[in-house]
């Protein structure tokens, strides 16, 4: 007698799991050929990202910094993990429920894939091919998964013979009585055997899909193209003066290593392009549409500008802030090019991977706005992940209304005709930099010696430039600090002040006050809409 089919749960569980993750790999790999935003992971991640309210994308920024995007991936990963062992090991008997779960993600990913602002018509082949896959994987897995053939039958002669009939024999101390013996066999290991090889092959297959991808994705040779430039200005920037910054006393350097430099953005996959292959039109309420490439930028003055950037999501005391020599054109000159339409009061630009931005048109065509299209940090071309070929830097404006990496298109239109990215997510249309400074020594809860200390930090208002920063230490009064050499108002200062602390718990707060004569107000209020505000305070303790 053969007993019916029925996987163990746990290999039920293993199927639903390769079947999910060959799916992925096998989208990674389409992908990686036609376009890598597409790859049913990276679609999927983006669309989570847009439809993730505001202040949960603040507390993510805040809790896990730039890494956020590496968490919500693993997130992602793991409740997939989850999903397809549950479903799996729930398909015991039938395929029909993993089949089901398959379908549904090539659903969700599909969707998610045609929603993007960039979507192609062939983009949808990773998504597809994913789904096609993972059904055939798991219906493959789910075969092979079945418990061993049980069989019931007579024995055969100790000569081998495959005589079926009764085999009989005279019991011992028995008088001839015959009996026919009957036992059960099974074929041990069968199921096991072949599900363990077949999902060591898919596995592997799986592997090496998206290793693939990964491959693939890289084929747009992003670093040869940024070696084959050499970005000379012909404007250098001015030479930083000694004493820019109290790095010794605790303070970053002036200039932000761009390996430093922050990173906050909405981008899952960095965009890979040339600057060979780049291209930007400008259009809309101008007098003359153009359009410019990167050998364009380089045939136009460069000038080389000292500026720091300071991102919205950035709390009181955060570390969202660098500055860096950025290598570009004046942005205010190629608009005089295309001729704005007194109408335009808006600048909005378009990333490559569609993320949008609205800037103010006042503020970058005003006299010495230094607004650029920028396509170099530090000596050398922007990195990729800081928005390789081109961005826009403005100084004085949060980034989210500024700063457009791996910029592609520019519309000069109005805020009542368009609101770009974040201003859909309820922030501000437009985002000044807010009058800040931060506490950079003493560290909080740090042990430090009684007696003389050195407390230290940075100022920021760009645009406007700091007057001066004062400390206080627990309820005494306010106390000047030293600042240093001013390099230009769109740049940060750093301050140090000398301290004599009792030996005990203390805290520390600093305020900053700008050249408009406007100091840091007192009251504390998150990032969201325009930025956060409030003086930063430390506890610690001299000893």
């Amino acid at each position: 007698m053969a007993r019916t089919g029925k996987a163990a749960w746990w290999r039920g569980a293993v199927a639903g799991v390769l079947a999910v993750a060959a799916a992925l790999a096998v989208g990674h790999l389409v992908a990686g050929l036609v376009r890598l935003e597409s790859s049913p992971i990276f679609a999927v991640g983006d669309a989570v990202i847009d439809v993730t309210p505001a202040p949960m994308k603040e507390f993510a920024i805040q809790q896990f910094g730039e890494d956020n995007k590496k968490v919500l991936l693993a997130s992602m990963a793991i409740m997939l993990v989850v999903l397809a062992a549950a479903v799996g090991a729930l398909s015991r008997r039938t395929a029909t429920l993993g089949v089901v779960l398959l379908g549904g993600l090539g659903v969700v990913a599909v969707l998610a894939t045609t929603t993007r602002p960039t979507f192609e018509v062939t983009d949808l082949l990773a998504p597809v091919a994913s789904a096609v896959v993972g059904v055939a994987v798991f219906l493959l897995l789910h075969k092979a998964a079945q418990q061993g053939p049980v069989q019931q039958g007579p024995a055969q002669s100790p000569e081998g013979a495959s005589d079926p009939g009764p085999a009989t024999g005279i019991a011992p101390g028995g008088e001839g009585e015959a009996r026919t013996k009957e036992f059960t066999w099974e074929i041990p290991g069968l199921g096991r055997r072949t599900f363990l090889v077949t999902s060591t092959a898919v596995a592997l297959g799986a592997g090496a899909a998206a290793l693939g991808g990964r491959l693939a994705g890289q084929s747009i040779d992003v670093e040869a193209s940024r070696r084959a430039l050499d970005l000379v200005p012909d404007e250098p920037a001015p030479p930083i003066p000694q004493g820019a910054d109290f790095a010794a006393d605790g303070t970053p350097t002036f200039l932000t290593d761009n390996a430093d430099f922050y990173r906050v953005d909405t981008a899952l996959t960095v965009p890979r392009l040339r600057a060979e292959d780049w291209e930007m039109r400008i259009h809309g309420l101008v007098d003359e549409e153009i359009t410019l490439t990167y050998q364009d930028l380089l045939d136009m003055p460069l000038v080389e500008r000292t500026i720091t950037l300071v991102c919205v999501s950035n709390e009181v005391g955060g570390p969202y802030i660098s500055t860096s020599n950025f290598i570009g054109v004046d942005l205010a000159e190629v608009l005089r090019r295309a001729g704005v339409d007194p109408r335009a009061d808006q600048i909005a630009t378009r990333s490559d991977d569609g993320w949008t931005c609205g800037t103010p048109t006042e503020v970058v065509m005003a006299e010495g706005s230094n607004a650029m299209l920028a396509i170099g940090m530090n000596g050398e071309p922007l990195p990729a992940e800081h928005g390789f070929p081109v961005r826009m830097v403005v100084p004085g404006l949060y980034g989210y209304v500024s700063a457009t990496k791996w910029l592609v298109d520019m519309e000069l239109t109005t805020f009542a005709d368009f609101d770009a990215y974040w201003v859909r997510r309820n922030w501000a249309e437009r985002g000044p930099v807010k009058t800040m400074s931060r506490i950079d020594r003493p560290r909080s809860f740090a042990r430090v010696p009684s007696g003389g200390f050195i407390a230290a930090g940075i100022a920021w208002a760009q645009h406007i430039g700091i007057d001066k920063v004062e400390v206080q230490v627990d309820d005494g009064p306010w106390q000047e600090a030293e600042l240093t050499t001013e390099v230009n108002v769109d740049c940060w200062r750093m301050w140090r002040a000398e301290l004599a602390l009792e030996p005990g718990s203390h805290r520390i707060t600093c305020r900053a006050t700008d050249r408009n004569g406007n100091t840091q107000t007192s009251e504390r209020v998150p990032p969201i809409p325009d930025g956060a505000s409030g003086w930063h305070s430390i506890a610690f303790t001299a000893e």
